[in-house]
């Protein structure tokens, strides 16, 4: 059995992440959405709150949830993973992304990323610009799955 891990913050899924989601799930037997803390980023939404909005978007059998705070490549190796990945917006993304494939290929080396470029709808959306203008009072519903248009909101408006 193929089984792919998309690992990322989601905080919130974007439309953008479902694409990659269910594009790797066409791809795969199984796919992990992996959420995963980053301490770079302010998370509006804690890891469970995370897990439970992609939850309510999966519509696929395929696909699971789960979330893991150490090095990715060890939950590959703990669910034998064959590929991990990851989506691509724009070329400032491959340079960051590239570097880490690299990295986790050591680490690991039954481990393959693949990399899936962004719908054109989508190379302009990421969860910070999904927040940002949901604070501004902007309509997110374009951007996000319609299933948390207002788990969303009512995060935004009680900050």
């Amino acid at each position: 059995m193929k089984i792919a891990i998309c690992p990322g913050s989601f905080d919130p899924v974007t439309l953008g992440h479902l694409d990659i989601i269910e594009r790797a799930a066409a791809m795969f037997d199984e796919v992990v959405v992996l959420v995963m803390s980053n301490s770079s980023k302010n998370s509006a939404f804690s890891v469970e709150e995370r897990m439970m909005l992609l939850q309510k978007c999966i519509t696929s059998d395929k696909i699971k949830v789960d979330t893991y705070n150490g090095l990715l490549v060890e939950y590959a190796k703990k669910i034998d993973a064959t590929a991990i990945v990851k989506g691509l917006r724009a070329v400032s993304d491959f340079d960051y992304e590239f570097q880490q494939a690299l990295i986790n290929k050591s680490l690991y080396p039954k481990i393959e990323t693949v990399f899936m470029p962004a719908m054109g709808e989508n190379m302009f959306l990421s969860s910070s610009m999904v927040k940002e203008v949901c604070r501004l009072d902007g309509d997110i519903s374009p951007y996000v799955p319609k299933q948390i248009v207002d788990d969303i909101y009512l995060r935004c408006k009680g900050d």
